[in-house]
């Protein structure tokens, strides 16, 4: 079984990956943030280094949300990038901004599943 991605995130994704990025700071930096995100190119990564660098623990086959994508992918249905904020070899982690669902469901399909990203670090967004 192989995981089908789309072309493109869905739209509603970046505002997702914006309210999420509010917990962490100031609306006014992570609409910029993710501004710029969305002008990035789409890139593959494999599942387990997404997990890795993010240092989130995978989650279950049972997880509702896992399960849903899991059940998309057996129907041969795209599933939409995920949206990443790099993090830094200092020991600041990856963030998965949107998309941390698909990344497990990515894994549990094959550790290496190569996961459709755009992904962002803050030097790129410090420039615009």
């Amino acid at each position: 079984m192989k995981v089908v991605w789309a072309k493109d995130p869905q739209p509603h994704d970046y505002p997702a990956a914006v309210s999420y990025l509010t917990l962490l700071g100031r609306p006014v930096d992570a609409d910029r943030l993710v501004a710029a995100l969305a002008r990035t190119p789409i890139v593959f990564h494999p599942a387990k280094d997404l997990l890795r660098a993010s240092r989130l623990g995978l989650l279950p086959l049972d997880d509702p949300s896992v399960a849903r994508d899991l059940k998309r992918i057996r129907k041969g249905k795209q599933l939409s990038p995920v949206l990443l904020l790099r993090g830094n070899l200092l020991g600041v982690p990856l963030e998965i901004l949107d998309g941390y669902h698909r990344v497990c469901a990515s894994y549990h399909l094959s550790e290496d599943t190569p996961v459709s990203a755009q992904i962002i670090s803050l030097d790129d967004a410090a420039a615009i």
